[in-house]
């Protein structure tokens, strides 16, 4: 088995993959690069056995095999390579050398056979998503999920396919964003829960591309194909809560306001607030927004106004002011709307510009009690 591959091109894929394999495997097997030749086609994989992608290389060659590389070796000694042709050449001896323009470097490799096979979806449902939508619905709503190992339905993100379009949810009980598209359609209803890692991985490469993401799942696996990457992965099993049943529908009081020069005055503040509780206090009556908070332990407190445009009565409600800059700083618009109904009931954040037809984003917030 022999076949020779450009050194920044092999890097490019690899580096790619490697953000699927885990620090710590529990089998040795799984710290390795799956290289499948097939004549002129090379397909490299990488699995934790959750989730388990592939790439498929165009390179030169005229043989088949399959053997498994070890990923960090392979990976250090790419990066050290200026752009050139690299001959890797499988020896008898168990080892595969690669020759470049300087040297010969050999690595002992395990059978490809070892290796286990990814996850074929028998009889699955399909979606196409360009992949731009896909990349912006995930950044969207990924921060918004939660780390509680205790219930792992909400560490993932909801995906809802339906003929009227798609939603994304993410949740961790405190603030829950929901991403909508109406442009965008699946033939038929489904809907399962995707886990973070294989997301975040999505979400690194879909940025830059702008072709088509087929989507297949089943109850169990869910596989996204675009370009030259097959990327499959174990749904999170179990029901996702009802969100639509927490997102107030009456909300008399709307506030809109500049969404840089909120969260500027919210992170200001928020520097001076109890460390544990991270509280800070919305104070609106009129066109006047007042943004507090104060650390009792420490005598610190600090106290903004600001103009805004509120219509509904004059409230105090209190915030997390971390949940609050996450969500200012993952929105885009330059005008945000803030929704409330009653300082016990969550506030709703929207963008008032800025978003593409279609598209609707809702962030939901939960209010921390007062203490007066």
């Amino acid at each position: 088995m022999k076949f020779i591959v450009s050194s920044s091109y092999l890097l490019k894929q690899l580096q790619v993959l490697g953000s699927v394999i885990n620090s710590s495997n529990t089998l040795p097997i799984l710290d390795n690069f799956l290289f499948e030749l097939d004549n002129t086609k090379l397909t490299v994989s990488a699995s934790d056995l959750e989730t388990t992608m592939s790439a498929s290389l165009e390179i030169d060659s005229t043989s088949q095999g399959s053997v498994a590389v070890p990923a960090k070796l392979l990976l250090d000694i790419l990066k050290t390579f200026p752009e050139q042709p690299l001959t890797f050449t499988v020896e008898d001896n168990n080892t595969i050398e690669i020759s470049s323009n300087s040297g010969k470097y050999a690595i002992a490799y395990a059978p490809g056979d070892e290796f286990p096979k990814a996850v074929v979806l028998e009889d699955p449902s399909s979606t196409l998503v360009p992949a731009e939508v896909l990349a912006t619905a995930i950044s969207k709503t990924i921060f918004a999920a939660g780390n509680d190992d205790l219930r792992p339905v909400m560490s993932g993100v909801f995906f809802q396919f339906s003929p009227e379009g798609l939603i994304f949810v993410a949740t961790d009980a405190h603030k829950l964003v929901k991403y909508a598209r109406a442009d965008v359609k699946a033939s038929q209803v489904a809907d399962f829960i995707m886990p973070k890692k294989p997301l975040n991985i999505l979400k690194g490469i879909l940025g830059a591309s702008d072709a088509e993401v087929k989507i297949e799942y089943n109850d169990s696996n869910a596989t996204f194909s675009f370009e030259n990457y097959v990327l499959t992965c174990r749904l999170i099993d179990g029901k996702y809560p009802n969100y639509e049943a927490v997102i107030p529908k009456e909300n008399p009081n709307k506030l809109l306001i500049n969404r840089n020069q909120f969260l500027n005055s919210v992170r200001r503040v928020a520097i001076f607030a109890n460390k544990t509780t991270h509280q800070i206090r919305l104070k609106i009556a009129g066109t006047e927004l007042n943004i507090s908070a104060e650390d009792i332990d420490y005598s610190n407190k600090a106290d903004e106004r600001l103009t805004c445009d509120y219509q509904g009565d004059d409230i105090q409600i209190g915030f997390n002011s971390r949940f609050l800059t996450e969500m200012l700083s993952n929105l885009t618009s330059d005008e945000i709307q803030l929704e409330m109904s009653m300082p016990n009931r969550a506030g709703i954040l929207t963008p008032v510009d800025g978003l593409d037809e279609g598209e609707t984003v809702t962030m939901l917030v939960m209010p921390v009690m007062l203490s007066n």
